[in-house]
């Protein structure tokens, strides 16, 4: 018999769930010809890979991350730190290759578990369910004899049922109960979240690859375990667990159309970026502001060659410079 969640649909999460549905058919729409989507979506697993581990306390910083998704060696860090970071991108390939995959089974969660939690695991065989009791906090998740059961329960309604429901309550549903029930010794989190993603993945949701709801879990992780926590303390209501999640859906869409939007006078100017340009525009966004000898830093070129880049950037409008000649920085100008 299929898992069935308990829920009701509020005014609030009906709300929640057409605003979300508008935006993503804005952000579609806008993205969909776009020549440095490949750039966009390179950024986002980056901010995925980072959102996820560091959840789980991994200490990396988004620039250390974004070192390792681009094959540079880190010297100040720990190797399984580095580990996990890595073990997740290869995660993110496995869901992105089978993101049309019709029927999920167990071999298709061993392989997602085996991936991200390859040799930085405390306890337990990755790739395998668990055999032992654990306790996750307060909860105490079913018993290792109940576990393959369960989830081929939880299997049945991810191929079935849950494609009648909006993806934006099918993935927040897939997330909480793979998280209740456990069924990995360890890496549970970080396999929870990727299902989630994988959800939105299989049923077209985020076609670009371009949301990481993960940063929005990550900012404020308290709320995160209190809202998978509210559930159980409401008999298994996933009612509040479903608004929480599609508010942080509907903040993830609204920061990936502001990001557009400063991209978008690139289309206007009839500019067409190159790598290094996208680069500092990445480095312009995450740093708030960059003094040009930072830029040069940064993108390892001279002076002049610094100045090759920037310029066509100021003149299509996307950045600006501030300050006098000697202490002046660039910015992102905000849509």
């Amino acid at each position: 018999m299929p898992y069935q969640p308990q829920y009701s649909i509020t005014p609030a999460l009906l709300s929640l769930v057409e605003q979300i549905a508008a935006l993503r058919e804005r952000i579609e729409g806008a993205s969909v010809a776009l020549a440095w989507i490949p750039n966009l979506q390179k950024d986002t697993r980056i901010r995925n890979g980072h959102a996820s581990t560091a959840i789980e306390g991994n200490p990396l910083t988004l620039e250390q991350v974004r070192a390792l998704e681009e094959g540079r060696e880190l010297v100040a860090s720990d190797e399984r730190s580095q580990r996990e970071v890595l073990n997740y991108f290869a995660g993110l390939r496995f869901i992105e290759k089978n993101a049309h995959v019709k029927r999920i089974g167990h071999e298709h969660l061993f392989e997602l578990h085996r991936l991200l939690a390859d040799t930085v695991m405390d306890q337990g065989r990755a790739g395998a369910y668990r055999t032992i009791g654990v306790q996750v906090g307060k909860h105490l998740p079913p018993p290792a004899a109940d576990i393959s059961p369960l989830m081929f329960e939880l299997l049945e309604w991810w191929n079935g049922e849950s494609r009648r429901l909006s993806p934006v309550l099918s993935s927040a549903i897939l997330h909480y109960r793979f998280e209740d029930i456990h069924p990995f010794a360890d890496g549970n989190g970080r396999t929870g979240r990727a299902l989630a993603l994988w959800d939105l993945y299989r049923r077209g949701f985020d076609a670009h690859y371009l949301f990481s709801i993960d940063e929005y879990y990550w900012e404020d992780r308290p709320a995160y375990y209190a809202a998978l926590s509210q559930v159980r303390e409401d008999g298994e209501d996933l009612t509040q667990w479903l608004e929480y999640s599609a508010r942080g859906l509907h903040e993830t869409l609204g920061r990936v159309w502001l990001r557009l939007q400063k991209f978008q006078a690139s289309a206007t100017a009839k500019i067409t970026l190159t790598p290094r340009q996208e680069h500092l525009l990445g480095l312009l966004r995450d740093h708030g502001s960059l003094a040009p000898a930072e830029i040069w830093e940064h993108l390892n070129v001279s002076r002049q060659g610094a100045m090759n880049i920037i310029t066509p950037l100021l003149e299509a409008g996307l950045i600006e410079k501030r300050g006098t000649q000697k202490t002046g920085r660039y910015y992102l100008v905000q849509p």
